[in-house]
Protein backbone atom coordinates (compact mmCIF):
# COMPACT_ATOMS: atom_id res chain seq x y z
CA UNK A 1 0.00 0.00 0.00
CA UNK A 2 2.95 2.33 0.53
CA UNK A 3 3.54 2.36 -3.24
CA UNK A 4 0.04 3.66 -3.98
CA UNK A 5 0.08 7.35 -5.00
CA UNK A 6 -1.79 9.51 -2.50
CA UNK A 7 -4.59 11.72 -3.83
CA UNK A 8 -4.24 15.50 -3.41
CA UNK A 9 -5.12 16.47 0.16
CA UNK A 10 -6.61 19.64 1.62
CA UNK A 11 -4.01 21.64 3.50
CA UNK A 12 -6.29 23.95 5.48
CA UNK A 13 -9.95 24.54 6.29
CA UNK A 14 -12.12 27.28 7.74
CA UNK A 15 -15.10 26.09 9.80
CA UNK A 16 -17.53 27.67 12.33
CA UNK A 17 -17.55 27.25 16.10
CA UNK A 18 -21.06 28.02 17.37
CA UNK A 19 -23.30 25.56 19.20
CA UNK A 20 -23.64 22.33 17.26
CA UNK A 21 -27.39 22.78 16.74
CA UNK A 22 -26.69 26.04 14.91
CA UNK A 23 -23.37 25.63 13.07
CA UNK A 24 -22.83 21.88 13.28
CA UNK A 25 -24.26 21.08 9.82
CA UNK A 26 -22.02 23.69 8.19
CA UNK A 27 -18.92 22.43 10.03
CA UNK A 28 -19.88 18.87 9.10
CA UNK A 29 -19.92 19.79 5.41
CA UNK A 30 -16.18 20.38 5.49
CA UNK A 31 -15.24 17.73 8.05
CA UNK A 32 -16.99 15.04 5.97
CA UNK A 33 -14.55 15.87 3.17
CA UNK A 34 -11.61 15.07 5.44
CA UNK A 35 -12.35 11.35 5.72
CA UNK A 36 -9.58 10.38 3.25
CA UNK A 37 -7.04 11.99 5.61
CA UNK A 38 -7.68 9.53 8.43
CA UNK A 39 -4.40 7.89 9.36
CA UNK A 40 -2.41 10.45 7.35
CA UNK A 41 -2.71 13.56 9.51
CA UNK A 42 -0.36 13.56 12.48
CA UNK A 43 -0.65 17.22 13.53
CA UNK A 44 -3.55 19.69 13.54
CA UNK A 45 -2.73 23.39 13.93
CA UNK A 46 -5.96 24.87 15.33
CA UNK A 47 -6.45 28.65 15.46
CA UNK A 48 -9.49 30.45 16.83
CA UNK A 49 -10.40 33.97 17.95
CA UNK A 50 -10.35 35.16 21.55
CA UNK A 51 -13.82 35.56 23.09
CA UNK A 52 -13.15 35.57 26.84
CA UNK A 53 -9.75 36.72 28.11
CA UNK A 54 -7.95 39.21 25.86
CA UNK A 55 -4.48 38.38 24.62
CA UNK A 56 -1.86 40.20 22.60
CA UNK A 57 -0.62 38.14 19.68
CA UNK A 58 -1.20 34.37 19.66
CA UNK A 59 -1.46 32.26 22.81
CA UNK A 60 -0.43 28.64 23.25
CA UNK A 61 -1.64 26.45 26.10
CA UNK A 62 0.66 24.97 28.70
CA UNK A 63 -1.51 21.85 28.95
CA UNK A 64 -0.22 18.45 27.93
CA UNK A 65 -3.58 17.48 26.35
CA UNK A 66 -7.10 18.74 25.66
CA UNK A 67 -9.89 16.51 27.00
CA UNK A 68 -13.23 15.82 25.29
CA UNK A 69 -15.90 13.13 25.82
CA UNK A 70 -14.13 11.18 23.06
CA UNK A 71 -10.79 11.14 24.89
CA UNK A 72 -7.65 13.22 25.24
CA UNK A 73 -5.90 15.00 22.38
CA UNK A 74 -2.18 15.43 23.15
CA UNK A 75 -0.51 18.78 22.54
CA UNK A 76 2.39 18.57 20.08
CA UNK A 77 5.24 19.80 22.25
CA UNK A 78 7.78 19.49 19.42
CA UNK A 79 5.72 21.81 17.22
CA UNK A 80 5.20 24.20 20.12
CA UNK A 81 8.96 24.35 20.59
CA UNK A 82 9.33 25.34 16.93
CA UNK A 83 7.53 28.61 17.72
CA UNK A 84 10.10 29.65 20.31
CA UNK A 85 11.57 33.04 19.56
CA UNK A 86 8.52 34.44 17.76
CA UNK A 87 7.63 37.60 19.72
CA UNK A 88 3.93 37.39 18.86
CA UNK A 89 3.56 33.93 20.46
CA UNK A 90 3.26 33.33 24.21
CA UNK A 91 1.84 30.69 26.55
CA UNK A 92 -1.26 32.02 28.31
CA UNK A 93 -3.57 29.44 29.87
CA UNK A 94 -6.12 31.98 31.09
CA UNK A 95 -7.29 32.74 27.56
CA UNK A 96 -7.74 29.02 26.84
CA UNK A 97 -9.63 28.15 30.02
CA UNK A 98 -13.13 29.09 28.83
CA UNK A 99 -12.48 29.57 25.10
CA UNK A 100 -14.91 27.61 22.94
CA UNK A 101 -13.61 28.60 19.48
CA UNK A 102 -11.02 25.81 19.59
CA UNK A 103 -12.63 23.10 21.67
CA UNK A 104 -15.84 22.70 19.63
CA UNK A 105 -13.73 21.45 16.71
CA UNK A 106 -12.00 18.67 18.62
CA UNK A 107 -14.84 16.07 18.53
CA UNK A 108 -15.16 16.55 14.76
CA UNK A 109 -11.41 16.07 14.35
CA UNK A 110 -11.31 13.04 16.66
CA UNK A 111 -14.17 11.35 14.89
CA UNK A 112 -12.83 12.00 11.38
CA UNK A 113 -9.05 11.76 11.81
CA UNK A 114 -8.59 9.36 14.72
CA UNK A 115 -5.27 9.93 16.52
CA UNK A 116 -3.37 13.21 16.05
CA UNK A 117 -1.44 15.81 18.02
CA UNK A 118 -2.70 19.36 18.50
CA UNK A 119 -1.15 22.83 18.30
CA UNK A 120 -3.82 25.07 19.93
CA UNK A 121 -3.55 28.81 19.32
CA UNK A 122 -5.96 31.47 20.55
CA UNK A 123 -5.53 34.55 18.35
CA UNK A 124 -5.98 37.99 19.86
CA UNK A 125 -4.51 41.35 18.82
CA UNK A 126 -2.26 40.41 15.91
CA UNK A 127 -1.66 41.32 12.30
CA UNK A 128 -2.29 39.07 9.32
CA UNK A 129 1.46 38.88 8.73
CA UNK A 130 2.10 37.81 12.33
CA UNK A 131 -0.43 34.98 12.01
CA UNK A 132 0.96 34.01 8.60
CA UNK A 133 4.48 33.83 10.07
CA UNK A 134 3.29 31.34 12.68
CA UNK A 135 1.49 29.26 10.06
CA UNK A 136 4.54 29.28 7.82
CA UNK A 137 6.68 27.88 10.62
CA UNK A 138 4.14 25.12 11.32
CA UNK A 139 3.22 24.45 7.66
CA UNK A 140 4.95 21.08 7.44
CA UNK A 141 3.98 18.56 4.79
CA UNK A 142 0.99 16.27 4.16
CA UNK A 143 1.07 15.21 7.82
CA UNK A 144 -0.10 18.67 8.96
CA UNK A 145 -3.63 20.11 8.70
CA UNK A 146 -4.45 23.72 9.51
CA UNK A 147 -7.90 24.52 10.92
CA UNK A 148 -9.10 28.11 11.32
CA UNK A 149 -12.18 28.61 13.47
CA UNK A 150 -14.55 31.48 12.66
CA UNK A 151 -18.21 32.40 12.51
CA UNK A 152 -19.31 35.18 10.17
CA UNK A 153 -21.77 38.07 10.68
CA UNK A 154 -23.47 38.40 14.07
CA UNK A 155 -27.05 39.27 15.04
CA UNK A 156 -28.27 40.82 11.80
CA UNK A 157 -31.58 40.13 10.08
CA UNK A 158 -31.58 37.19 7.69
CA UNK A 159 -31.36 39.11 4.38
CA UNK A 160 -28.70 41.53 5.60
CA UNK A 161 -26.62 38.66 6.98
CA UNK A 162 -26.86 36.75 3.71
CA UNK A 163 -25.66 39.78 1.77
CA UNK A 164 -22.74 40.48 4.11
CA UNK A 165 -21.71 36.81 4.30
CA UNK A 166 -21.65 36.56 0.51
CA UNK A 167 -19.19 39.48 0.50
CA UNK A 168 -17.04 37.64 3.03
CA UNK A 169 -17.22 34.48 0.94
CA UNK A 170 -16.09 36.37 -2.16
CA UNK A 171 -13.15 37.81 -0.21
CA UNK A 172 -12.11 34.35 0.96
CA UNK A 173 -12.45 32.89 -2.54
CA UNK A 174 -10.21 35.66 -3.90
CA UNK A 175 -7.74 35.29 -0.98
CA UNK A 176 -8.14 39.02 -0.18
CA UNK A 177 -8.28 39.51 3.58
CA UNK A 178 -8.38 43.30 3.19
CA UNK A 179 -12.04 42.97 2.14
CA UNK A 180 -13.12 41.38 5.44
CA UNK A 181 -14.27 44.00 7.96
CA UNK A 182 -14.48 43.73 11.73
CA UNK A 183 -18.21 43.02 11.62
CA UNK A 184 -17.93 40.25 9.02
CA UNK A 185 -16.15 37.46 10.95
CA UNK A 186 -15.27 37.01 14.61
CA UNK A 187 -12.23 35.04 13.45
CA UNK A 188 -11.21 37.74 11.01
CA UNK A 189 -7.62 37.86 12.29
CA UNK A 190 -6.72 34.15 12.01
CA UNK A 191 -8.67 33.99 8.72
CA UNK A 192 -6.66 36.96 7.43
CA UNK A 193 -3.39 35.25 8.31
CA UNK A 194 -4.41 32.10 6.47
CA UNK A 195 -5.54 34.06 3.40
CA UNK A 196 -2.31 36.06 3.32
CA UNK A 197 -0.22 32.89 3.37
CA UNK A 198 -2.54 31.04 0.99
CA UNK A 199 -2.11 33.83 -1.56
CA UNK A 200 1.69 33.76 -1.24
CA UNK A 201 1.73 29.99 -1.64
CA UNK A 202 -0.76 29.98 -4.52
CA UNK A 203 -3.37 27.81 -2.81
CA UNK A 204 -6.74 27.07 -4.36
CA UNK A 205 -9.93 27.43 -2.32
CA UNK A 206 -13.33 25.73 -2.53
CA UNK A 207 -16.48 27.00 -0.81
CA UNK A 208 -18.41 24.06 0.63
CA UNK A 209 -21.23 25.71 2.57
CA UNK A 210 -22.57 29.17 3.41
CA UNK A 211 -25.62 29.45 5.69
CA UNK A 212 -26.70 31.01 8.96
CA UNK A 213 -28.58 30.14 12.13
CA UNK A 214 -31.84 31.10 10.42
CA UNK A 215 -31.28 28.20 8.04
CA UNK A 216 -30.52 25.67 10.78
CA UNK A 217 -32.15 26.12 14.19
CA UNK A 218 -32.82 29.76 15.00
CA UNK A 219 -35.19 32.67 14.21
CA UNK A 220 -34.49 34.94 11.25
CA UNK A 221 -34.65 38.33 12.93
CA UNK A 222 -31.19 37.94 14.57
CA UNK A 223 -28.91 35.41 12.91
CA UNK A 224 -25.25 34.39 12.98
CA UNK A 225 -23.53 33.47 9.73
CA UNK A 226 -21.43 30.37 9.09
CA UNK A 227 -19.26 29.15 6.23
CA UNK A 228 -16.96 26.26 5.36
CA UNK A 229 -13.96 26.36 3.04
CA UNK A 230 -11.12 24.05 1.98
CA UNK A 231 -7.67 25.16 0.78
CA UNK A 232 -5.47 23.05 -1.48
CA UNK A 233 -1.81 23.09 -2.41
CA UNK A 234 -0.92 24.60 -5.78
CA UNK A 235 -0.11 21.23 -7.34
CA UNK A 236 -3.68 20.00 -6.80
CA UNK A 237 -4.77 18.53 -10.11
CA UNK A 238 -8.48 19.21 -9.84
CA UNK A 239 -8.42 22.88 -8.86
CA UNK A 240 -11.44 24.84 -10.03
CA UNK A 241 -11.09 25.78 -13.70
CA UNK A 242 -11.14 29.45 -14.64
CA UNK A 243 -14.34 30.03 -16.66
CA UNK A 244 -12.54 32.67 -18.69
CA UNK A 245 -9.76 30.24 -19.60
CA UNK A 246 -10.88 27.66 -22.15
CA UNK A 247 -7.61 25.80 -21.72
CA UNK A 248 -8.59 24.85 -18.14
CA UNK A 249 -11.75 23.16 -19.35
CA UNK A 250 -10.00 21.53 -22.28
CA UNK A 251 -7.34 20.14 -19.96
CA UNK A 252 -9.97 18.70 -17.61
CA UNK A 253 -11.94 17.22 -20.52
CA UNK A 254 -8.83 15.69 -22.09
CA UNK A 255 -7.57 14.20 -18.82
CA UNK A 256 -10.99 12.86 -17.83
CA UNK A 257 -11.59 11.42 -21.28
CA UNK A 258 -8.27 9.57 -21.00
CA UNK A 259 -9.39 8.13 -17.65
CA UNK A 260 -12.76 7.07 -19.08
CA UNK A 261 -11.17 5.55 -22.17
CA UNK A 262 -8.93 3.43 -19.98
CA UNK A 263 -11.17 2.82 -16.96
CA UNK A 264 -14.72 3.61 -18.10
CA UNK A 265 -15.64 -0.06 -18.29
CA UNK A 266 -14.42 -0.56 -14.72
CA UNK A 267 -16.54 2.38 -13.53
CA UNK A 268 -19.63 1.01 -15.27
CA UNK A 269 -19.13 -2.47 -13.88
CA UNK A 270 -18.51 -1.05 -10.41
CA UNK A 271 -21.76 0.93 -10.61
CA UNK A 272 -23.66 -2.15 -11.79
CA UNK A 273 -22.11 -4.38 -9.14
CA UNK A 274 -22.98 -1.85 -6.45
CA UNK A 275 -26.63 -1.92 -7.54
CA UNK A 276 -26.71 -5.73 -7.59
CA UNK A 277 -25.13 -5.82 -4.14
CA UNK A 278 -27.77 -3.36 -2.97
CA UNK A 279 -30.56 -5.56 -4.29
CA UNK A 280 -29.25 -8.48 -2.26
CA UNK A 281 -27.99 -6.80 0.91
CA UNK A 282 -29.74 -3.38 0.99
CA UNK A 283 -26.44 -1.54 1.41
CA UNK A 284 -23.45 -0.37 -0.58
CA UNK A 285 -20.63 -2.89 -1.01
CA UNK A 286 -17.42 -2.45 0.97
CA UNK A 287 -14.50 -2.03 -1.41
CA UNK A 288 -10.74 -1.77 -1.04
CA UNK A 289 -9.66 1.13 -3.25
CA UNK A 290 -6.07 -0.13 -3.39
CA UNK A 291 -7.24 -2.82 -5.82
CA UNK A 292 -7.90 -0.10 -8.40
CA UNK A 293 -5.72 2.05 -10.65
CA UNK A 294 -4.24 5.26 -9.20
CA UNK A 295 -6.56 7.45 -11.29
CA UNK A 296 -9.56 5.75 -9.70
CA UNK A 297 -8.14 6.23 -6.22
CA UNK A 298 -7.84 10.00 -6.66
CA UNK A 299 -10.77 12.21 -5.57
CA UNK A 300 -13.54 12.50 -8.15
CA UNK A 301 -17.13 13.69 -8.33
CA UNK A 302 -19.65 11.57 -10.25
CA UNK A 303 -23.32 11.48 -11.12
CA UNK A 304 -24.91 8.13 -11.92
CA UNK A 305 -27.91 8.20 -14.26
CA UNK A 306 -30.19 5.17 -14.63
CA UNK A 307 -32.69 4.76 -17.49
CA UNK A 308 -35.23 2.19 -18.61
CA UNK A 309 -35.59 2.79 -22.31
CA UNK A 310 -35.72 6.57 -22.68
CA UNK A 311 -37.22 7.11 -19.24
CA UNK A 312 -35.19 8.31 -16.29
CA UNK A 313 -35.10 5.76 -13.44
CA UNK A 314 -32.76 7.53 -11.01
CA UNK A 315 -30.02 10.13 -10.95
CA UNK A 316 -27.90 11.03 -7.92
CA UNK A 317 -24.34 12.24 -7.53
CA UNK A 318 -21.71 14.45 -5.93
CA UNK A 319 -21.23 18.10 -6.86
CA UNK A 320 -17.66 18.16 -5.50
CA UNK A 321 -14.85 15.64 -5.24
CA UNK A 322 -14.26 14.52 -1.66
CA UNK A 323 -13.64 10.76 -1.90
CA UNK A 324 -11.92 8.39 -4.35
CA UNK A 325 -13.50 8.32 -7.81
CA UNK A 326 -14.17 4.58 -7.61
CA UNK A 327 -15.84 4.88 -4.18
CA UNK A 328 -17.92 7.84 -5.34
CA UNK A 329 -19.13 5.77 -8.30
CA UNK A 330 -20.18 2.84 -6.11
CA UNK A 331 -21.93 5.00 -3.50
CA UNK A 332 -23.80 7.12 -6.05
CA UNK A 333 -24.88 4.10 -8.10
CA UNK A 334 -26.50 2.60 -5.00
CA UNK A 335 -28.14 5.94 -4.16
CA UNK A 336 -29.45 6.43 -7.71
CA UNK A 337 -31.06 2.98 -7.64
CA UNK A 338 -32.52 3.01 -4.15
CA UNK A 339 -32.46 6.53 -2.68
CA UNK A 340 -33.70 8.90 -5.40
CA UNK A 341 -36.81 10.41 -3.76
CA UNK A 342 -38.56 10.74 -7.13
CA UNK A 343 -38.75 6.97 -7.58
CA UNK A 344 -39.51 3.83 -5.66
CA UNK A 345 -36.45 1.71 -4.83
CA UNK A 346 -35.27 -0.36 -7.79
CA UNK A 347 -36.62 -3.91 -7.98
CA UNK A 348 -34.74 -6.98 -9.23
CA UNK A 349 -37.10 -7.41 -12.18
CA UNK A 350 -36.06 -4.01 -13.59
CA UNK A 351 -32.34 -4.71 -13.85
CA UNK A 352 -32.18 -6.41 -17.23
CA UNK A 353 -33.83 -3.41 -18.92
CA UNK A 354 -31.65 -0.89 -17.13
CA UNK A 355 -28.93 1.23 -18.74
CA UNK A 356 -26.62 3.49 -16.81
CA UNK A 357 -24.12 6.27 -17.34
CA UNK A 358 -21.29 7.63 -15.21
CA UNK A 359 -20.65 11.37 -15.51
CA UNK A 360 -17.43 12.77 -14.04
CA UNK A 361 -17.71 16.42 -12.98
CA UNK A 362 -15.06 19.10 -13.08
CA UNK A 363 -14.71 21.29 -9.99
CA UNK A 364 -17.32 24.06 -10.16
CA UNK A 365 -16.42 27.73 -10.67
CA UNK A 366 -18.39 30.62 -9.12
CA UNK A 367 -20.05 32.90 -11.68
CA UNK A 368 -20.13 36.69 -11.31
CA UNK A 369 -23.13 38.47 -12.84
CA UNK A 370 -25.09 41.71 -12.43
CA UNK A 371 -28.56 40.30 -12.99
CA UNK A 372 -30.40 37.35 -14.51
CA UNK A 373 -29.95 38.59 -18.07
CA UNK A 374 -26.20 38.76 -17.50
CA UNK A 375 -26.19 35.22 -16.11
CA UNK A 376 -28.15 33.91 -19.10
CA UNK A 377 -25.72 35.58 -21.53
CA UNK A 378 -22.79 33.80 -19.88
CA UNK A 379 -24.28 30.30 -20.01
CA UNK A 380 -22.91 27.99 -22.72
CA UNK A 381 -25.68 25.69 -23.99
CA UNK A 382 -24.61 22.10 -24.34
CA UNK A 383 -21.47 22.69 -22.29
CA UNK A 384 -22.21 24.09 -18.84
CA UNK A 385 -23.62 22.22 -15.91
CA UNK A 386 -25.09 24.62 -13.37
CA UNK A 387 -25.52 24.72 -9.59
CA UNK A 388 -27.77 27.44 -8.15
CA UNK A 389 -28.19 28.37 -4.50
CA UNK A 390 -30.61 30.63 -2.65
CA UNK A 391 -30.43 30.38 1.12
CA UNK A 392 -30.82 26.70 1.96
CA UNK A 393 -32.34 25.91 -1.46
CA UNK A 394 -30.04 24.37 -4.00
CA UNK A 395 -30.29 22.48 -7.31
CA UNK A 396 -28.00 21.10 -10.01
CA UNK A 397 -28.42 20.31 -13.70
CA UNK A 398 -25.90 18.25 -15.65
CA UNK A 399 -24.94 19.51 -19.13
CA UNK A 400 -26.97 16.66 -20.66
CA UNK A 401 -30.15 18.54 -19.63
CA UNK A 402 -29.48 20.96 -22.51
CA UNK A 403 -30.67 18.17 -24.82
CA UNK A 404 -34.24 18.74 -23.60
CA UNK A 405 -33.97 22.38 -22.44
CA UNK A 406 -31.98 24.02 -25.21
CA UNK A 407 -32.71 27.67 -24.37
CA UNK A 408 -30.80 29.27 -21.46
CA UNK A 409 -33.97 30.85 -20.05
CA UNK A 410 -35.74 27.46 -20.03
CA UNK A 411 -32.70 25.74 -18.56
CA UNK A 412 -32.51 28.25 -15.70
CA UNK A 413 -36.24 28.44 -14.98
CA UNK A 414 -36.55 24.65 -14.73
CA UNK A 415 -33.50 24.54 -12.48
CA UNK A 416 -35.15 27.13 -10.23
CA UNK A 417 -38.24 24.96 -10.06
CA UNK A 418 -36.09 21.98 -9.09
CA UNK A 419 -34.70 24.10 -6.23
CA UNK A 420 -38.22 25.03 -5.10
CA UNK A 421 -38.01 28.61 -6.42
CA UNK A 422 -40.40 30.53 -8.64
CA UNK A 423 -39.41 30.82 -12.29
CA UNK A 424 -39.11 34.60 -11.97
CA UNK A 425 -37.26 34.51 -8.66
CA UNK A 426 -34.27 36.81 -8.31
CA UNK A 427 -32.37 38.31 -5.39
CA UNK A 428 -28.96 39.70 -4.49
CA UNK A 429 -28.16 36.50 -2.61
CA UNK A 430 -28.80 34.21 -5.61
CA UNK A 431 -25.58 32.40 -6.59
CA UNK A 432 -24.55 30.18 -9.48
CA UNK A 433 -21.57 27.91 -10.16
CA UNK A 434 -20.83 26.11 -13.40
CA UNK A 435 -18.94 22.97 -14.31
CA UNK A 436 -18.43 20.57 -17.21
CA UNK A 437 -18.61 16.79 -17.43
CA UNK A 438 -17.28 13.85 -19.36
CA UNK A 439 -19.27 10.61 -19.30
CA UNK A 440 -19.37 6.97 -20.26
CA UNK A 441 -22.56 4.95 -20.75
CA UNK A 442 -23.41 1.27 -20.99
CA UNK A 443 -24.29 1.94 -24.63
CA UNK A 444 -20.57 2.60 -25.20
CA UNK A 445 -19.86 -1.07 -24.53
CA UNK A 446 -20.31 -3.75 -27.14
CA UNK A 447 -22.20 -5.84 -24.56
CA UNK A 448 -24.39 -3.53 -22.46
CA UNK A 449 -26.37 -6.48 -21.11
CA UNK A 450 -23.09 -7.86 -19.82
CA UNK A 451 -23.02 -5.23 -17.12
CA UNK A 452 -25.34 -7.34 -15.01
CA UNK A 453 -24.10 -10.46 -13.23
CA UNK A 454 -21.02 -10.52 -15.46
CA UNK A 455 -18.23 -10.43 -12.90
CA UNK A 456 -17.64 -9.69 -9.20
CA UNK A 457 -16.85 -6.20 -8.00
CA UNK A 458 -13.06 -5.70 -7.76
CA UNK A 459 -11.77 -4.72 -4.37
CA UNK A 460 -14.57 -6.27 -2.32
CA UNK A 461 -13.37 -6.24 1.26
Amino acid sequence: ASDVPLPPLPKAIIAPHAGYIYSGPIAASVYARLKPLRGRIERVVLLGPCHRVAVRGLALSGADAFATPLGNVPVDKEAVAALAGLPQVSTFDATHAQEHSLEVHLPFLQEILGAFKLVPLVVGDASADQVAEVLERLWGGPETLIVVSSDLSHYLDYDTANRLDRETCAAIESLDFTRIGRDQACGRIPVSGLLALAKRRGLGVDTLDLRNSGDTAGPRDRVVGYGAWMFFEKERQNASPDPENADDYEQFARHTREILNEHGETLLHTAAASIEFGLEYASTPPIDITHFAADLQSPGATFITLKRGKNLRGCIGSSQAYRPLIADTAENAYAAAFKDPRFNPLQAGEVDDLSLSVSVLSPSSPMTFRNEADLLRQLRPGCDGLIITEGNKRALFLPVVWETLAKPEDFLSHLKAKAGLAADHWSETFTARRFITEHVTSRDLAYPAGLWRSRPLPGRA
